[in-house]
């Protein structure tokens, strides 16, 4: 069994090659910032592995708790992805990410959900089905999962070249105008990565898209600057500066990377710089303002989502 359990990971789990940003073609600001953005990836894949081989939920959960604080979330992101390929590739009901986010995986349940959405990228169609995301609220994350993957593989056209799905079918009951715009948070989220962590280069391949894309690409930037970091407190100054209308959007994506970072009891010190940038607040009044502004209502032709974000927004805009 165990000769099974390597042959699947080494199957299934993408060469490490592949995070290094000269491969990726991505742009290098510094040396410090190369070597976390490539941590970040190695960390990723070595969730990826664990889950990969693993013979139960349990014991890869086991090995992502031996990854660095910092770190950690990223490897239960690349375990969600790698039980996400399992259960879409496996007949049956899927079981892995159920069992997952009902042990200790729901503390990291945001990046479990991102999770999913890479596997999305990488499973045919015709598999989706399998794919676990159950809350009606959070399954939303699984579109800017998608959209980080393709933004980050598929730089050229995602990034550069601002391509959007004529009509992406997931999930099948819509809205379909939404979608696009939970995707292009994930891209927003990638392009941190693709530029570096150079708020100069990011905020202007920002300026390239059309305006009405560039809210949401910011608030996906503002959540991966406050989770993964790679600025200094006067780079992000600077970033919060050149957001200009955008503020509070970025103030909204670092505050879902407070509330993430809290809920797994994984903050540390980049975290508290960057909410107190963009928000105004320590990290953990950031994760409480997300815990107020939760919609008690679901349905409507708004996704609670989307009315969730948009409370959050209100608040830092009360506050200001």
């Amino acid at each position: 069994m165990q000769s099974l359990r390597d042959l699947r990971r080494r199957i299934l789990t993408p060469n490490i090659s592949e995070t290094k940003l000269d491969v990726r073609g991505f742009h290098v600001k510094d040396a410090e910032s190369k070597k976390m953005l490539e941590t970040v990836g190695a960390s990723f894949l070595a969730g990826y592995g664990y889950a990969a081989e693993a013979a139960t939920v349990e014991a890869a959960e086991d090995r992502l708790e031996t990854v660095p604080t910092r770190f950690r979330g990223f490897a239960y992101e690349g375990a969600g992805m790698a039980f996400a390929v399992r259960d879409a590739l496996r007949p049956g009901r899927p079981r892995h990410v159920a069992a997952m986010l009902a042990g200790r995986g729901d503390a990291h349940i945001y990046m479990v959900y991102v999770g999913v959405g890479w596997a999305m990228a990488r499973v045919p169609r015709m598999r989706w089905g399998q794919l676990h995301a159950p809350d009606p609220l959070l399954r939303w994350l699984v579109l800017d999962g998608y959209g980080f993957h393709q933004a980050y593989f598929h730089t050229d056209r995602y990034v550069h070249g601002q391509y959007q799905h004529p009509r992406f079918p997931w999930p099948a009951e819509g809205p379909r105008d939404y979608v696009d715009r939970v995707i292009d948070q994930g891209i927003g989220r990638a392009t941190w990565f693709v530029g570096g962590t150079d708020v100069d280069r990011v905020t202007e391949i920002f300026a390239r898209f059309p305006k009405h894309r560039r809210a949401d690409l910011y608030a996906g930037a503002g959540l991966a600057a406050t989770y993964a970091g790679g600025t200094s407190e006067a780079e992000l100054q600077r970033f919060r500066d050149r957001a200009g209308d955008y503020r509070l959007d970025l103030a909204q994506g670092s505050a879902f990377a407070a509330g993430a970072r809290v809920r797994a009891g994984l903050i540390v010190p980049h975290n508290e710089v960057a909410t107190q940038v963009f928000c105004g607040m320590t990290t953990r009044e950031a994760a409480k303002v997300t815990d107020v502004a939760l919609p008690d209502d679901l349905e409507g032709p708004t996704p609670a989502y989307e009315r969730w974000r948009q409370a959050i927004a209100a608040e830092f805009e009360r506050q200001s």
